[in-house]
């Protein structure tokens, strides 16, 4: 199996996909990585494919990742996005000859994937949002190269993206709902680590946190976080917000100028405001939060923040968007977009935690890792059974 990803960059769906690949791993199922770009300037962060955890992740289990090698971002791109060299065709030719299946981690390598010359092996791309129609060129590409047979699943993490997809003109006989889990040995509630994490940011054991873990993008809507966490950290004066993620840092000029925006003269609450950046321990984030929040006005399908928030304890706290109302029912609060309601969910969320403890613990199983990879390699297999009995043109599932 060959998985082709833009970049290495922080987002859910590359951890998502990057735990999948580790998973079939594990199994009969031989792997290797292919990324666009070796490096990408996005959310005010630098991110070289080398200090990514996902790269480490993958490569230190043996999977092979290589790159093309280009860079994108303000800093410097690689040309014409849509437009690639003679080596870099070549590469990718040797590295698609080799694979009997594709995953196209998102529709977007499919730019690439559909590139004339290159051998014909049957594409499984891999949806991770419910906004089709906002991607771009992507959606085209995706239809062209359903048309031509090349792609013969879409696994999509949500039923909102499945929906969405189906009604953008994918076949809904290619769209097949995998939900998004996680290692629930990693992610669980740990006093340990919930006192570890209060301690190194010098917050008491009993102060309410809320973690806001996000890129910064303008989906995830970080003015409209601030201006709750603005209201809310005026009506609890022990209280703490964290946010984590690329571009949640100090050296932000976007974010700062938000902040101002969000505090004005109330800057004394700031301090009670931590930017952690991109994290690489979030299952001792999320241990110390009690709510995990999420503020997205679009494109969201099943956000990986909210999942791994609940398995460590945390009360999710969500806008309606993607599959969040379906994720939170039974262990959250879902809210309007509004400041004022979400900070009143925040501290609602807090005093109910207790209370709804026994509903996120029975709910754990749902949001396995081991049966997000059962499912996938029962698809993976499926399709190279066909490929193989059915040589030649890739055939729609």
């Amino acid at each position: 199996m060959l998985s082709v990803y833009e970049g290495f960059f922080s987002g859910g769906a590359r951890i998502v996909h990057s735990d999948v690949v580790l998973g079939l791993q594990e199994g009969d199922q031989h792997h290797r990585v292919l990324s666009i770009h070796g490096e990408v300037h996005r959310e005010a962060t630098r991110q070289r494919m080398e200090d990514d955890a996902c790269y480490r992740s993958l490569t230190a289990a043996g999977v092979g990742v290589t790159s093309l090698g280009r860079s994108f971002g303000p800093a410097g791109a690689s040309g014409d996005p849509a437009v690639f060299t003679g080596p870099e065709l070549a590469d990718t030719a040797r590295a698609t000859a080799d694979a009997d299946v594709i995953l196209s981690l998102k529709e977007q390598p499919l730019r690439l994937l559909n590139q004339a010359g290159l051998p014909r092996r049957p594409v499984v791309v891999c949806l991770h949002r419910s906004d089709p129609e906002n991607q771009g060129a992507a959606l085209d590409e995706l239809k062209a190269a359903i048309a031509d047979g090349t792609v013969v699943a879409c696994v999509c993490c949500a039923e909102s993206t499945r929906a969405a997809y189906e009604a953008a003109g994918v076949p809904g006989e290619l769209l097949h709902v995998i939900p998004n889990g996680v290692d629930l040995e990693r992610f669980r509630p740990d006093p340990a680590r919930r006192l570890a994490l209060r301690t190194s940011l010098t917050i008491p054991a009993d102060a309410p946190v809320v973690v806001f873990a996000a890129r910064y993008d303008a989906m995830k809507n970080v003015p409209l976080f601030l201006r709750a966490a603005r209201e809310w950290l005026a009506r609890e004066p022990q209280g703490h917000a964290l946010m984590c993620g690329a571009g949640m840092t100090p050296v932000n000029p976007g974010l700062d100028a938000d902040i101002e925006t969000a505090f004005g003269d109330e800057r004394g609450l700031v301090d009670r405001l931590h930017r952690l950046g991109v994290r690489h321990d979030m299952e001792q984030v999320y241990a110390a939060a009690d709510v995990v929040a999420l503020t997205s006005s679009w494109g969201e399908a099943a956000p990986l923040c909210l999942v791994e928030g609940m398995m460590c304890g945390a009360v999710p706290v969500a806008t309606d968007v993607g599959d969040s109302a379906a994720i939170v029912a039974g262990h959250g609060f879902v809210t309007p977009p509004d400041p004022g309601a979400i900070a009143s969910a925040w501290s609602e969320a807090i005093a109910a935690r207790a209370d709804l403890a026994p509903a996120l613990a029975a709910s754990r199983e749902r949001f396995s890792r081991t049966r997000m990879i059962a499912a996938y390699a029962a698809l993976l297999d499926g399709v190279h059974t066909r490929a193989t009995v059915q040589p030649g043109l890739p055939e729609p599932l």
